[in-house]
């Protein structure tokens, strides 16, 4: 059984006091359940804040992103390192605003895997294709070439620690959302996919998250699908009353 996963990426929202009140009335909505693994990744200055705040609750800490060396010359960067340091379990890395605004590529992002892996954090994994991709008939050959190379040189101890998330990039703060059946189609695809690059346990064994407007009046179909372990979820997890509801999916 895998054990759901509900996280949400706060982006660049909240400052330290605003993140520390948001945890805060979340740690008061999700204090009885214990059968989801509740995360929440904050901006980094407010990391060690909610470290505090979340300390002895069943919520969970992770950053938005690292970089994938753990000291240097390197000004303005955070290392898996310090992250962990500073109360972090998982980072998110491959988000598609991450691989878009920045311009990420899946061999940066492979790094990143690597590094995280050696720092013994988990990873949150994101990929996802555009519109035009899927229009034009390229997604699965997207989805295929994110994962082989931003998972490349993983062994399957490593892959135990990796939480894969599909956003679709045409349903991220867009209010559209892949259908039940759209996103079931998908995570089936990539649980095959993870079979056919390491084997038939790590395949049974990895989350997949979906991620794209997800929303308390959606997450129940979508968390309903055999393939779908959880949610990356964006605007919806900056109010408590919202993301607490979509952590107590039916």
């Amino acid at each position: 059984m895998r054990t759901p996963m509900i996280a949400g990426n706060w982006k660049l929202h909240k400052t330290c006091n605003e993140a520390v009140e948001l945890v805060e009335a979340l740690k008061a909505a999700v204090a009885d359940i214990n059968d989801v693994e509740i995360v929440v990744a904050p901006v980094f200055t407010a990391l060690t804040s909610v470290a505090a705040s979340i300390e002895g609750s069943s919520i969970t800490l992770a950053a938005q992103n690292c970089y994938p060396q753990e000291s240097g010359a390197f000004t303005g960067e955070v290392s898996p390192s310090l992250l962990k340091d500073a109360g972090c379990r998982y980072v998110i890395i491959g988000h598609s605003e991450r691989r878009q605004l920045c311009g990420e590529n899946d061999e940066f992002i492979n790094q990143k895997a690597h590094a995280l892996a050696a720092a013994g954090l988990g990873t949150i994994f994101c990929i996802g294709e555009t519109l035009e991709e899927r229009e034009s008939d390229q997604m699965y050959d997207v989805l295929r070439r994110q994962v082989r190379l931003g998972l490349k040189g993983l062994d399957t101890t490593a892959m135990a620690s990796v939480v894969v998330a599909y956003e679709p990039v045409w349903a991220i703060g867009t209010g559209k959302t892949a259908t039940d059946e759209q996103a079931q189609e998908v995570h089936a695809f990539l649980r095959a996919l993870l079979k056919e690059l390491y084997d038939e346990k790590v395949a049974a064994a990895t989350r997949i998250l979906y991620g794209g407007s997800v929303k308390p009046d959606n997450v129940d179909s979508l968390m309903a699908q055999p393939d779908v372990d959880g949610a990356l979820v964006g605007g919806a997890s900056l109010k408590a009353e919202d993301f607490a509801r979509i952590i107590n999916f039916e």
